[in-house]
């Protein structure tokens, strides 16, 4: 007699759900390793902290370093990482291409993780990356904010640009590498996107919505605006990056077999998120905005509030007013040296931009013919002192920017003797103040408006000037304060005055229409 047994159905060994994502996380850690060790990427992370550390350093030894508009050092952050990015785009690619190139891609069958969570777990790997250059971006945009000469306020959305840039790559390179399994596709299709939109760019005249297709939208190098006059549509193009990425994510996920609801709804989602930004940044300039561009840039008056400081009074947009005190402390410094009248004259220190062109154009300011009145631009720290305290000194002996711009003389001799004679280092702010960077010859000293001209000769004796004893020379000047700065004065006869050899040759100067009376 036998007895039966009824067979009963043994229990599944699949994995719950929490242990598959659990793998797909241990994954994603183990190909976060491998990309640190592939050489573009370690040797563009190693470059980008060379990179932070020569600002650090460099930082005390060029002055402009020390006066920061932070609504441009946000801005700033971004460039730089893209070469992270792109190491990222390319070692994500051959990551998830590896398995291919070593002819193991039929193991895979027989494990338990399915081809779309690897996919995941590759585009994981980035996140790291990702949040180390945030990170980066972070101290090094707060180092420049905690800065005593700081001013303006940053965008949280320029900042997460940079590491939303290197998620995106690092994303399109897992994309790519789905779409087409060739570990040359990606620098081939890099270097064609590259050619095809610069030369779209060139034939439609560099269109608003092309330029807001790039991960990172670069402005030329200029002056500082205020913030409100920038006009960068940040937040949008965030959002922008952000459906973008998620939207790479889930076409490669759907590539890869994963063809569940939810992917699919996430990936029209992310469709709809990257379809309004790009219609959102490319909307361009408001009405309003251009209206206020044109105000702060033709009556600056209108927008900015004016403080006084001894006898002068200062006039700065809103964000710039702490910045007053440096430049009274600069016209100072000028009327110190000054004689006559001119030490004590009344001065009205304007602050001014040239916004209607949007930012990255240049800056360029007609001298003014109100007397008294003296130019000031938003960059202010190592040339630009001396430049301005020249322009101060041509209005102190002219009378007003314009005149300024056309002593000749005795009196461009004054000018550059009242900017650069109570300066630490006078010979080099000298040089640096001329066009040329020289001390000798004839050369263009820079102001805020229009530039000084100099002679061979008037450089001659500025620079014996600048070479003996300030008391000296300060006694001199005051005392042939009128003689000095008459018209009628040559410069080999301020050299007697002043007690310094008169100069050989010579003088070439400008004729004498030109020469301002």
């Amino acid at each position: 007699m036998s007895t039966l047994t009824e067979a009963r159905p043994l229990p599944a060994v699949a994995s719950a759900e929490p242990r598959r994502w659990a793998a797909v996380f241990a994954l994603a850690r183990f190909e976060a390793r491998e990309l640190l060790l592939q050489i573009p990427v370690l040797f563009f992370s190693l470059l980008y902290v060379g990179y932070l550390g020569w600002q650090v350093w460099t930082s005390d030894r060029e002055g402009m370093n020390e006066f920061p508009v932070l609504h441009e050092a946000d801005r700033a952050t971004q460039t730089p990482p893209m070469l992270i990015a792109v190491a990222m785009l390319v070692c994500a690619n051959r990551a998830v291409l590896r398995s291919r190139r070593r002819g193991t891609d039929r193991h895979f069958d027989v494990l338990v993780m399915e081809p779309w969570r690897r996919t995941v777990a590759h585009a994981l790997s980035v996140v790291p990356f990702a949040v180390a250059v945030g990170l980066a971006v972070a101290g090094h945009f707060t180092w420049q904010a905690l800065k005593p000469g700081a001013m303006g306020h940053g965008s949280f959305a320029e900042l997460v640009v940079a590491p939303l840039a290197v998620l995106l790559l690092g994303v399109l390179g897992v994309l790519l590498a789905r779409l087409i399994p060739s570990s040359f596709a990606v620098p081939l299709l890099a270097l064609g996107a590259f050619v095809g939109t610069m030369l779209l760019a060139s034939g439609l005249g560099d269109p608003l919505w092309l330029r807001w297709m790039w991960p990172v939208v670069a402005e030329n190098e200029s002056d500082p605006v205020p913030s409100d006059l920038i006009g960068r549509p940040a937040a949008w193009h965030v959002l922008y990056l952000v459906g973008l990425t998620v939207l790479l994510l889930c076409l490669a996920v759907l590539l890869s077999g994963g063809r569940a609801r939810l992917v699919m709804a996430v990936a029209v989602g992310s469709a709809a998120l990257t379809l309004t930004g790009a219609v959102a940044q490319s909307a361009g300039d408001s009405p309003a905005l251009t209206a206020a561009r044109v105000r702060a840039s033709v009556t600056p008056e209108k927008d900015q509030t004016c403080i006084r400081h001894d006898r002068s009074t200062y006039c700065a947009f809103p964000e710039w007013t702490e910045r007053t005190e440096d430049w009274a402390g600069a016209v100072r410094r000028v009327q110190s040296l000054a004689g006559g009248a001119a030490g004590g004259t009344r001065l009205t220190v304007r602050q001014r931009v040239e916004a209607r062109y949007g930012p990255g154009t240049d800056s360029s300011f007609a001298p003014s013919r109100t007397p008294g009145q003296v130019t000031v631009g938003t960059n202010w720290g190592g040339n630009r002192i001396p430049e301005f305290a020249v322009g101060v000194a041509s209005v102190l002996v002219a009378g007003d920017e314009e005149a300024g711009g056309e002593v000749c003389d005795a009196r461009t001799v004054v000018v550059m003797w009242l900017a650069l004679g109570t300066e630490p280092d006078p010979m080099a702010s000298l040089r640096n103040v001329r066009l040329d960077d020289s001390v000798s010859g004839s050369a263009i000293a820079l102001t805020p408006t229009h530039p000084l001209s100099m002679t061979a000769q008037q450089t001659d004796v500025v620079r014996e000037m600048l070479e003996r004893p300030r008391y000296s020379i300060t006694a001199k000047v005051k005392a042939h304060w009128t003689e000095l700065t008459s018209p009628k004065t040559s410069t080999a006869r301020a050299a007697e005055l002043l007690d310094v050899p008169v100069p050989k040759g010579k003088e070439e100067k400008n004729e004498e229409d030109e020469c301002g009376a």
